[in-house]
């Protein structure tokens, strides 16, 4: 279908990259393409949007710069279950069908005339539409293209396996991908090392295979599940105790951590004592209580200290912990090493491997970049989006985000986003708050429809308004304390802010449906009048 014009063995560090040439000139992938909604990201979110708009009856393509659906997830290593699912989800509702894959949108502007956007592609394929819908860091060191083995970032990882097999491996970086890389590649490289800035306050996942008689019985109860998940704060099917830490003795609160600790998830996250994300003690004890449990699984004293020290490097949860089955357990194998790189740092790359500040030497045969990227902002800068005054959002956006509600940005009429910034987000269940944001984002359209409007555009003074509302609410917790990828704090030079909205998914939910029964927060252009 499409042939990728850039090579697969150098580290690809641009969306561009999967830009593709394509043979076919039909459906999603036509010139001119005129429909009702375009969707940019096959992701859960951008899935959800088109399931959601195609059974209101507007025509609604996705553009998707991987070559599948998935969106982010389909290039992040071991992704296999959620493959496997994304591949069902399209069986049951044929979403390919109306995808374009290997598709970058690079450029979009919206004509106040005729009330629609004009986005263009990187392979100069030119679409309209009158709604929008949206959906990396590579760090600067010298020598990258110098580097003579493998060298991926995890955001960008390639389709084909990585042998690493008896392979010097590093993995530079601790987020989610770092995790999910020291699991797999542990058991099987010749050696891992792990460069940490960072130690991630990682929980057990508790992940069990259900047989098919054991999720035959638990579907009765998914509708209930599916409400329920909507009245919790962070979009589960479990939620913060209705006390706070130390209104228990300490037996009780042990017993309290050592529930959430046993049933696993995120429930040692957002389903403890509900003061834990408020106040310092009451996390200080979290943290005892996870140090206490982690450190017991690693044999190595040093080791242990730099991956669970005594004292917590941040406060728990501040910086959202990943799920691990046996990360840890993984550095007590002699072949599996940490380094920390916060007060040594990494100088720069060299053809035969890496070297840190003070000069020490390490070779490698395979290098892991898992640094992350620009999470939650990142995704709508890179697209080139240009308001109806001429300026660029990516512009716009460097002194600070701004938007109305989480899901719409003034002066940007009728571009809808989901699961990004002032949204719950990353203090949510991504599938949860996509739901909510994707419903009220059909139901607005389907207003304007109604009502013959023509577009509407947020007010700046609702979108200041708001901004000011997300700052206030996220000063109440202990997320300011941390610069992390809740704070916008995962890139360097990056504005250091509240990304989220901190007052939990409910709250959300109702502030944003009274917004769109008033509708004062925006500016209406009619179709007539």
């Amino acid at each position: 279908m499409a042939q990728i014009t850039t090579s697969q063995s150098k580290m690809n560090t641009d969306l561009k990259d999967y830009s593709a040439q394509h043979e076919e000139k039909t459906g999603p992938y036509a010139d001119d393409l005129e429909v009702d909604a375009l969707i940019v990201g096959a992701g859960f979110a951008g899935i959800f949007m088109l399931k959601t708009l195609r059974d209101r009856g507007y025509k609604s393509v996705i553009f998707e710069a991987g070559n599948d659906t998935g969106g982010t997830w389909s290039n992040y290593p071991t992704y296999d279950e959620l493959r496997r699912y994304f591949d069902h989800v399209d069986k049951v509702l044929g979403i390919k069908k109306d995808c374009a894959f290997n598709t970058v949108v690079v450029g979009a502007r919206f004509d106040t005339n005729s009330g629609r956007w004009t986005i263009s592609t990187a392979d100069g394929r030119t679409t309209k539409a009158r709604f929008l819908a949206a959906r990396r860091y590579i760090p600067d060191w010298p020598g990258i293209d110098r580097f003579k083995g493998v060298i991926h970032h995890s955001s960008f990882w390639p389709d084909t396996e990585i042998d690493v097999k008896n392979k010097r491996c590093a993995i530079i970086g601790t987020g989610a991908s770092g995790v999910q890389m020291v699991q797999a590649w542990g058991p099987q490289a010749g050696h891992v090392t792990v460069f940490q800035r960072t130690p991630n306050l990682a929980v057990p996942m508790r992940r069990r295979r259900l047989t098919v008689a054991e999720q035959d019985r638990a579907k009765v109860f998914y509708p209930e599940l599916f409400r329920l998940r909507e009245t919790s704060f962070a979009g589960f099917h479990y939620d913060w105790l209705e006390k706070n830490t130390f209104d228990d003795t300490p037996e009780q609160r042990k017993a309290t951590y050592e529930r959430a600790w046993k049933d696993g998830g995120f429930r040692y996250w957002v389903s403890i004592y509900k003061d834990n994300l408020f106040n310092a003690e009451a996390n200080e004890a979290s943290y005892s209580f996870w140090a206490e449990k982690t450190r017991a699984r690693i044999d190595d004293p040093h080791k242990r200290d730099l991956l669970a020290p005594l004292q917590m490097p941040h406060f728990f949860g501040v910086k959202r912990p990943c799920l691990e089955y046996d990360y840890f357990d993984q550095f007590s194998r002699p072949t599996v090493d940490v380094v920390d790189i916060n007060k040594n740092a990494i100088k720069g790359l060299v053809e035969t491997g890496i070297i840190l500040e003070d000069g020490t030497h390490h070779d490698f045969d395979v290098i892991a970049v898992a640094t992350g990227f620009d999470i939650v902002t990142g995704v709508m800068t890179q697209l080139g989006l240009e308001s109806i005054t001429g300026t660029k959002l990516k512009d716009e956006w460097v002194s600070g985000a701004q938007t109305y509600l989480g899901t719409t940005v003034s002066g940007y009429p009728n571009m809808f986003h989901l699961y990004g910034v002032h949204g719950p987000t990353l203090l949510c269940n991504g599938p949860s708050a996509v739901e909510v944001q994707g419903r009220w984002i059909a139901d607005m359209i389907d207003k304007m429809e109604r009502g013959n409007i023509k577009s509407i555009n947020p007010k700046a003074e609702a979108s200041a308004a708001w901004k000011e509302h997300i700052v206030e609410i996220n000063d109440k917790t202990l997320f300011p304390t941390t610069r992390s990828t809740y704070m916008g704090g995962g890139v360097p030079g990056k504005k250091v802010e509240p990304m989220c909205y901190a007052g939990g998914l409910p709250a959300y939910k109702v502030e944003i449906r009274q917004a769109m029964d008033s509708m004062e927060g925006f500016e209406i252009a009619w179709k007539w009048r």
